[in-house]
């Protein structure tokens, strides 16, 4: 046998062999498991959520029978249960109305009742009109199936001819398809501001 034909053999056999060494030295010296590692939750969170279920950024649209089209967003949504109402945080809403006006909604917190076909908005209530007029209330109850609401606590408002209060507001449409109207009750005092042009 001639030395090349050796070499090729000998070859053959330390290869595989130095392959083998190779591997089993990777997995023998591999880093350990740190077992000792941060969830990336803060505690709270984990908490609040195993207490129920809960959607993040829910997301709903749609159109009453007058042409009003609705959207509605939260940062985070709870279904409700027997006897418990639909919750969410963080709502903004916004109404495109069928004879061209725009209203936008803004609460910390809100409720659904289907059964009594009313969503509950509460907590710093913004209302916001296409005609600059904006309206601040605690609380807000809205009808589910029209563009239909009422403040039962008192309003504030400012807008171009002034500023406003009221022991309380509604907003509704006259007539079925008619013009949104706010309309404001009990104990109205307008500050009446010259510098912005009367409507």
């Amino acid at each position: 046998m001639d030395s090349y034909s050796r070499a090729v053999a000998y070859l053959k056999v330390l290869l595989p062999l130095a392959a083998l060494v190779l591997m089993s030295t990777m997995f023998l010296i591999s880093r350990g498991v740190n077992t000792d590692a941060v969830i990336p939750f803060a505690q709270k969170e984990i908490e609040d959520r195993m207490k129920g279920q809960q959607v993040t950024a829910p997301f709903f649209s749609g159109t009453t029978a007058q042409g009003d089209e609705i959207m509605v967003t939260a940062a985070l949504a709870r279904p409700g249960g027997d006897g418990t109402p639909a919750v969410a945080s963080d709502l903004s809403a916004e109404f495109n109305l069928a004879e061209g006006g725009r209203i936008t909604l803004k609460s910390e917190s809100g409720a659904i009742h289907p059964g009594q076909n009313m969503a509950r908005f509460s907590g710093n209530v913004t209302i916001t009109s296409a005609d600059g007029l904006i309206v601040e209330t605690e609380e807000l109850n809205t009808a589910l199936s029209g563009l239909e609401a009422n403040s039962p606590g008192s309003v504030r408002a400012t807008g171009p001819i002034g500023e406003l209060t009221a022991g309380n507001m509604r907003i509704e449409a006259k007539t079925g398809g008619g013009p949104v109207h706010i309309l404001f009750k009990n104990g109205v005092k307008l500050l009446y501001d010259p510098q912005q042009p009367e409507r």
